[in-house]
């Protein structure tokens, strides 16, 4: 017997604001109504049936969730901005290059230009470029629902293998990345087998010299463990001292023992270990070059 190819049936709801949107959600969600935006990673598990939402409340059409600007201090994405819409610096600066470096690295090319920013932090893939992205930097998100709007760090955020902290009747509208200095370096650098699969591990650097020194690290470290996060173990080895190759593998070193790494029909904890020591690495050296 063959798989089902298309989903289970359910209801399309058009809201056109976000007062719509959330008002859908508090009515829908115990039905398991869900949000709709890009569905690069809802529409193929609901073609599996491995969800079987009987509700889907599509939020292409909402006004200002398509939003992405500069609000002092961080970089405002609405919920409708596509991963394409970083294939060019979005902003002159260091985040707006580093954004644009990651991007090149997600998927293939028509899935960039249709799924979401916000909707990949949602589905908390620990694989997903942007979780790790927004865990390294320390992103700010923004969480709706009928209730009122509140602000929750991504390090409250991400729970584990596609687990997020909303509630059923909550929608992320918006993530907000702090802007980065204009001497900060960064580093990213991804383990696949082929190119467009999911990343078996990742790491994302940032750092800044001072003195010859470097200074504010930032280790991110994604696809070894049940969700995307800084190492502070990897980072407290760098802060302090002058770059060099033998403090690289010294980080790598201290990044790979200190995650719980994933075991699955590819990889065993010790090979993941292994990649782990070498995307810590290769980051930094990409970030010293």
């Amino acid at each position: 017997m063959g798989f089902p190819m298309k989903p289970a049936p359910f209801t399309r709801h058009t809201p056109r604001t976000v007062e719509e949107v959330v008002s859908a959600l508090a009515e829908f969600a115990p039905q398991d109504g869900r949000i709709l935006a890009g569905g690069q990673s809802l529409v193929p598990i609901m073609a599996f049936r491995m969800a079987r939402p009987t509700h889907l409340i599509d939020i292409n059409e909402v006004e200002g969730l398509d939003r992405l600007a500069v609000d002092g201090d961080y970089l405002s994405i609405g919920a409708r901005v596509r991963h394409g819409a970083f294939h060019k610096p979005v902003i002159p600066s260091v985040l707006g290059q580093l954004l644009s470096f990651v991007c090149g690295h997600i998927a293939h090319y028509p899935i960039r230009m249709r799924g979401t920013f916000c909707g990949s932090l949602a589905h908390a893939d620990p694989s997903s470029e942007w979780c790790l992205v927004a865990a390294t930097l320390g992103a700010k998100l923004v969480v709706k629902s009928v209730r009122g709007e509140r602000i929750v760090a991504v390090e409250d955020f991400l729970e584990g293998i596609m687990s997020t902290s909303l509630a059923e009747d909550e929608f992320l509208a918006e993530a907000r990345l702090p802007l980065l200095p204009a001497d900060t370096r960064f580093g990213f650098y991804e383990f696949s087998r082929r190119a467009g699969d999911f990343a078996m591990a990742a790491a994302l650097v940032t750092y800044r010299i001072e003195n010859g020194l470097m200074v504010d690290a930032h280790v991110g470290i994604g696809g070894a463990e049940d969700r995307a996060r800084r190492i502070p173990e990897a980072e407290a080895v760098l802060n302090g001292k002058t770059p060099s190759p033998e403090l690289f593998v010294a980080a790598g070193e201290a990044a790979a023992d200190a995650i719980e790494p994933l075991e699955d029909i590819q990889t065993t904890a010790e090979y993941r270990c292994d990649l782990v020591r070498a995307v810590t690495r290769r980051a930094l050296e990409r970030a010293a070059a």
